[in-house]
């Protein structure tokens, strides 16, 4: 991806500045993790995300390409473990160890309403 002003922390409201925000590189792991589970799910099964722990290691300023890596590292009955790295034009800027539940979409819908 290309950050661009609508990732940047100012608008996410996450600080002053105009660069790329910690929710949007949580929003890149989280979708990058997903991507991972391309067929490996039924059409009855989704995922949810249960825990990320992210570490932020560099600011990238606006115009600047990110890329990100997700790999599955562990599964534990319906819980995947994901292992996810990112990295700008210039060197890493962020990891995080990522859980996701596989769910019935239609059973988890039911129980919150």
């Amino acid at each position: 991806m290309i950050v661009t002003h609508k990732d940047t922390a100012i608008a996410h409201g996450s600080g002053k500045l105009e660069v790329f925000a910690t929710p949007a590189l949580v929003s890149l792991m989280e979708n990058t993790a997903i991507k991972c589970l391309n067929g490996m799910l039924d059409d009855r099964e989704d995922t949810v995300g249960i825990a990320i722990d992210v570490k932020h290691l560099k600011a990238t300023p606006v115009g600047k390409k990110v890329s990100c890596r997700a790999s599955i590292v562990e599964i534990d009955g319906r819980r995947v473990r994901f292992v996810v790295e990112a990295w700008d034009e210039v060197a890493a800027i962020g990891t995080a160890v990522h859980d996701r539940f596989i769910i019935d979409p239609e059973k988890f819908m039911r129980k919150i309403e």
